[in-house]
């Protein structure tokens, strides 16, 4: 077929309908941006259905990047974290206005995308040390799974304070996640293909079925139209020196959280070479960095690799037949947002706590006895966990790891990319406006 000569499904290993199936599986656990990111816009001042629309129409573009150019199954579409980052603390706390902070947005993906076609941005990406790539995969397979435990409220924040404590176990939502836990259990220890999917639809039936969750009053709906926010950003607004640690903290963002996310989701998938790089890994960022400029001219924040591609490898997609997959739902989901949108948080929750299972593999990797590697290793994990900030993690391990190495004595072990990044890293929480 012309589809598996285009994506070379042969030489990934991997056939049509695994492909299909792995799309299916990353939309489902990632469909819910379509609502939740401009739920959170509207908080900085945005018109939901505007919003809805330049979200679903960034996410058709940056999958298809993805899949045609790259051909790698990461799903791309505006990330957690960086819409949350603009509403409450740029437009919330600084005061900006939203078309500012979607100046600042474009602007930082013009800088990724240009260090990306000179070659820094896949140097700095190599020159990463080995062990702290295995924490950034443990790191956000936990990650992914404290999110999941959240959402579920199988977890929940402890009475009066920031400590976690356990859910209410006897609330039928926790009970019906916890269903949908079993069953994915079960269906990935039987070894059955489909796991994740089925213990998402099958979650999601039982709570409509049993009026837990609100069944979609419609199927289909017309889009809202994308103009209120299309070609709405203030670039010029946003080139101003109390705009550089909004740029630096998106850019930052942006840089790492991808870089994490594709390092993350390649290695559960057995992608990256010996060297645990992963070949060409330039077109994914070019893909991601063309993504938020165009995703920042429609009206949204930062387009990014969602960590819940994982969750389509986890199925076996390997190529860029996912992302294309995911990118044609985005496209019914402009005219089934109704449907897609009902897909509960209590649904999708099982895979995201078991997709943390298949990320800690790399654990093994690391090396214990070295403390100037498990150190900062250590660090990756715990911040990304402790301070629900994948971006904080990074950082810390990116600061920590020449430091270790300095009070070693072995400052010649740090690649001078190592360097770049601990500059990086250090002007983030210098200028991070907290």
């Amino acid at each position: 077929m012309v589809l598996e000569r285009f994506f070379h499904l042969s030489t990934y290993g991997t056939n049509l309908r695994t492909e299909v199936i792995a799309g299916l599986t990353t939309f489902m656990t990632m469909s819910y941006i379509i609502i939740v990111n401009p739920l959170i816009l509207a908080d900085a001042g945005m018109p939901f259905g505007a919003v809805m629309t330049a979200t679903i129409l960034s996410a058709i573009i940056g999958c298809f990047l993805m899949g045609f150019y790259a051909n790698r199954p990461f799903a791309l579409a505006p990330y957690m974290g960086a819409n949350v980052f603009m509403a409450y603390t740029v437009c919330g706390v600084l005061g900006y206005s939203w078309q500012t902070a979607l100046g600042a947005v474009f602007i930082s993906g013009i800088l990724l995308f240009g260090l990306t076609v000179v070659g820094a941005r896949t140097l700095l990406t190599v020159s990463v040390p080995e062990n702290l790539k295995y924490a950034f995969v443990a790191g956000i397979g936990l990650f992914i799974s404290y999110v999941g435990l959240v959402n579920t409220g199988i977890v929940a924040r402890g009475n009066g304070s920031d400590l976690l404590a356990v859910g209410t176990l006897s609330d039928p939502l926790v009970l019906l996640a916890i269903f949908g836990f079993f069953v994915t259990m079960f269906m990935m220890i039987r070894r059955i293909n489909g796991a994740f999917l089925v213990g998402i639809l099958a979650t999601a039936i039982l709570g409509f079925a049993l009026g837990l969750v609100s069944a979609p009053a419609e199927i289909v709906s017309i889009p809202p139209s994308v103009g209120p926010v299309a070609f709405q950003l203030d670039i010029f607004g946003a080139l101003t020196l109390g705009m550089f640690p909004v740029i630096l903290a998106m850019f930052m963002m942006d840089f790492l959280f991808t870089m994490s996310g594709v390092i993350g989701v390649s290695s559960q998938a057995g992608l990256l070479d010996e060297q645990g790089n992963l070949p060409e890994i330039e077109k994914p960022f070019i893909a991601d960095s063309l993504a938020t400029i165009f995703g920042a001219l429609l009206g949204t924040t930062t387009v990014g690799t969602f960590l819940e591609s994982g969750a389509g490898t986890a199925e076996g997609g390997r190529t860029g037949l996912v992302a294309v997959i995911v990118a044609l739902l985005f496209a019914l989901g402009l005219l089934f947002s109704p449907l897609f949108s009902a897909i509960p948080a209590v649904a999708t929750g099982p895979a995201l706590i078991l997709i943390g299972i298949l990320m800690l593999k790399p654990l093994a990797k690391i090396d214990f006895d070295d403390y100037t590697e498990l150190i900062p290793a250590f660090m990756v994990i715990v911040l990304m966990i402790f301070t629900a900030n994948i971006g904080v993690g990074l950082c810390g391990g990116f600061v920590l790891f020449p430091v270790a190495k300095v009070i070693g004595g072995r400052w010649r072990e740090v690649h001078w990319g190592a360097w770049v990044l601990f500059v990086f890293c250090l002007l983030f929480f210098i200028f991070y406006p907290y």
